[in-house]
């Protein structure tokens, strides 16, 4: 869902279904006069005024299906998790006082959607794009949804066998903490199509700081609407993060850990390597979608393994 939003994202798929209709939206155009009458609604937007207008109806097919795509992944989750869910209660597999837990599970995904919405009206009105201050929200809520689901399928399977905590567990939780910030800074650069300036690597263009990083006023606004800030603190941020997990292997990789701990450290240093390398690449080829959309889903294939460790490290 989160690799799929992302391509949407990339290919300006994001603000071609100009409504939203979460139970009678299900069906996409079925004949050419749907087709004409969705693409009418299209064409009285900012993007297709000020981007696209160049646009026939077969060329908006190509933007409509993969947002439609998307908007469809997410009613079926819902049904995914709400049919098991109803099944299992009534059969007594879950017990009572799990089922706030799971029930938070439902709603938040249905906030999701409504957040999702909210993100795509930003782009309705004057400007053809969307806030980046939305997008990066829609981003966090998904990592946040996905690490409570995957926090609590963890527990199913390792029980907690003891309270204490293991002395890295601090460290761990902050890493896991800059990961996501560096994440949720990848967002932005997504948000102001900031990676499409300053393509080179380790310098952007001749500076190790560009000149223009505070040309915003007041200062605070050039870290989230300036593209050249927006993109050298994600840098920075990136190679911190990998700078400290490569540490953090160093020093735990001949702990005394269980093996299933170990096999994540390990995990851990090799998926930072290839996030780095990934988006060192996407920044180099300006972008492209295949490579962004590799980065974006090992961002959270990262994010995934440093959950993992926190949880194996807390009991």
């Amino acid at each position: 869902m989160v690799v799929l939003g992302g391509v949407t994202r990339l290919t300006g798929s994001g603000l071609s279904m100009v409504d939203w209709r979460p139970v009678t939206g299900v069906l996409p155009p079925l004949g050419d006069n749907e087709w004409q009458q969705v693409f009418e609604m299209y064409q009285q937007t900012p993007e297709f005024q000020k981007e696209n207008s160049h646009m026939e109806v077969s060329d908006f097919k190509g933007i409509f299906w993969l947002e439609y795509l998307h908007r469809l992944l997410g009613r079926t989750i819902g049904i995914v998790f709400l049919v098991p869910f109803l099944f299992f209660v009534w059969k007594g597999y879950i017990q009572k006082r799990e089922f706030p837990k799971y029930t938070l599970m439902f709603v938040l995904g249905g906030m999701q959607g409504v957040l999702g919405w909210y993100m795509v009206k930003s782009g309705l009105v004057d400007n053809p794009n969307v806030s980046q201050y939305r997008l990066a929200a829609h981003l966090l809520a998904a990592f946040l949804i996905y690490a409570y689901m995957f926090w609590v399928a963890l527990t199913l399977l390792f029980p907690p066998r003891e309270t204490q905590r293991h002395p890295w567990y601090g460290k761990t939780l902050a890493l896991t903490a800059l990961i996501t910030v560096t994440v949720m800074s990848g967002a932005f650069v997504a948000g102001l199509k900031a990676g499409k300036i300053y393509n080179t690597f380790p310098k952007m263009g001749e500076y190790w700081i560009p000149p223009d990083v505070l040309a915003l006023e007041p200062a605070w606004r050039n870290f989230f609407d300036n593209m050249a800030t927006v993109q050298f603190e994600h840098r920075v941020l990136a190679i911190t993060t990998f700078v400290l997990i490569v540490a953090y292997w160093a020093r735990l990789r001949k702990a005394d850990l269980p093996a299933r701990i170990r096999r994540g450290v390990n995990a851990l240093l090799h998926t930072a390597v290839l996030q780095v390398a990934l988006g060192i690449a996407t920044l180099l080829l300006v972008v492209p979608i295949s490579l962004a959309a590799s980065h974006q889903a090992v961002a959270m294939l990262l994010f995934t393994v440093a959950l993992y460790l926190c949880h194996g490290l807390r009991n």
